[in-house]
């Protein structure tokens, strides 16, 4: 292999694993500001009890996610030095705001919430995590405009070769970056809600503390829910940018290779890139895709064959991963509305086999939001800032192919280790369930 490719695999790996992470932050960090506003108004101490858990499950996940993070900013002037030159202008400063702002102010305050038990009042502790989780969801916006940048450049002029800042506002708004963060915030959200609900189905399936785990799986299915659809919704809003914006994107989405108006949709498609054609195609639904794209029954889909070979992406891998996705998404909306309605009635415990799925459902999200992420980048290929700038250009040129190749393998290992120390601590303490002594968690009593 060669510096490129083995580059774009680094950060791939690199760029997923720490993906595996960032979701269940931005959604454990407001279930939990939301159960710890519910005690502080309440005074009802099974909402602490739940606070105090799933609070320690976001922690865990939180430090892992800080760690796997921080080596993808340092890739930018190892292995892609050539984009850090040509784009730094405009791609560094949403970087450095995220740094100086988002992650300082996430920091500082999750330190107050972790060391302020018994130490500040109850209002000034819900305080920290709230700010804590709104600085979590600002940072993630920060560095998904970034990426939007990247796929929708924006507010830059082209000068003395590289592309330089021409309005901060124009890339702050852009709006491709405000649809991809509320869709990925809200998948954020759906994948916290169906962990809460497979840990809660583990222990209802061993009746163990029912009560706690009935609360927290009738409130995390009403979040799944209404988070799965907003994930639908705001993925038909972010297909309507992608076919206005990245034509080759779409067209590879949904392994379009002819140019026409008024496009069906086939709910069986098999792609065969190397004939440029599908080799299955069935169950047409009559002008669908031409809704989808511009919701309008009689828009032109523009097909493959119009695009250069060499400016296409990847169809197949493309293709699969979108239906994958939102084959996903489906199944989550369909269970989660399940979930709604077994967790009204009073035996729950008793659904085993609904709780049985629920538990190994838990992977569904994390698999969704992987696949999207694969469609996102795949489908941008060959270039890494759209239309500007090729990836072939981006890299590196004073590294080799073995300094690649054994950082790589390093990153591999690394990671490796952190994912299998991340997922026995969640599994661990997910196990061992709620604390039972409720006096060694009360907070501070009697404090304004």
């Amino acid at each position: 292999m060669d510096v490129l490719t083995l580059s774009q695999l680094q950060f791939a790996a690199t760029g997923m694993f720490h993906w595996i992470f960032v979701p269940l932050t931005l959604g454990l960090s407001i279930l939990t500001a939301w159960m710890e506003t519910k005690y502080v108004t309440t005074g009802d101490e099974m909402w602490l009890r739940m606070t105090k858990f799933w609070g320690k499950l976001f922690l865990i996940n939180f430090a892992l996610g800080v760690v796997t993070g921080l080596t993808m900013e340092f890739q930018f002037g190892m292995n892609w030095s050539e984009y850090s030159r040509y784009v730094g202008d405009i791609f560094g400063a949403p970087l450095a705001i995220e740094a100086t702002f988002a992650f300082f102010l996430e920091s500082v305050f999750i330190g107050v919430w972790i060391f302020g038990w018994n130490k500040v009042s109850k209002k000034a502790h819900l305080t920290a995590i709230w700010l804590a989780s709104v600085a979590t969801n600002i940072s993630a916006l920060i560095i998904l405009l970034a990426n939007a940048w990247m796929q929708k450049p924006v507010g830059y002029v082209l000068r003395n070769n590289r592309a330089e800042m021409e309005n901060f506002l124009t890339v702050l708004l852009n709006p491709y970056g405000w649809i991809k963060f509320t869709h990925t915030l809200l998948s954020g959200y759906a994948l916290a809600a169906f962990l809460i609900m497979g840990v809660s189905a583990w222990h209802l399936l061993r009746n163990n503390e029912n009560d706690f785990f009935k609360r927290s799986f009738r409130l995390a299915a009403v979040w799944a829910f209404v988070a799965s659809l907003g994930v639908a919704l705001t993925g038909d809003f972010h297909a309507v940018e992608i076919a206005k914006t990245q034509p080759t994107k779409f067209a590879a989405m949904e392994s379009q290779w002819e140019t026409k108006r008024g496009v069906g949709m086939n709910l069986l498609i098999l792609p065969n890139a190397s004939q440029e054609c599908n080799s299955v195609e069935a169950l047409c639904v009559p002008n669908a895709l031409s809704m989808l794209a511009f919701h309008d029954p009689n828009a032109e889909i523009k097909g493959l064959k119009d695009f250069p070979k060499e400016l296409r992406p990847m169809v197949t891998p493309t293709f699969l991963s979108f239906r994958l996705m939102v084959g996903l998404g489906s199944f989550m909306i369909l269970a989660s509305l399940v979930a709604i309605f077994l967790s009204r009635r009073q035996n729950l415990e008793q659904q085993r086999w609904f709780l049985t799925l629920m538990v190994f459902a838990i992977p569904a999200p994390y698999l969704a939001e992987q696949f999207g992420w694969l469609v996102a980048e795949l489908g941008r290929q060959p270039w890494i800032v759209y239309g500007v700038l090729k990836t072939a250009d981006a890299v590196s040129k004073s590294i080799s192919t073995t300094q690649v190749a054994l950082s790589l393998l390093g990153f591999t290992v690394l990671y490796g280790l952190l994912g299998v120390i991340d997922i026995f601590l969640l599994i661990k303490y997910a196990k061992k369930g709620p604390d039972k002594n409720i006096s060694t968690i009360i907070n501070v009593q009697g404090r304004a």
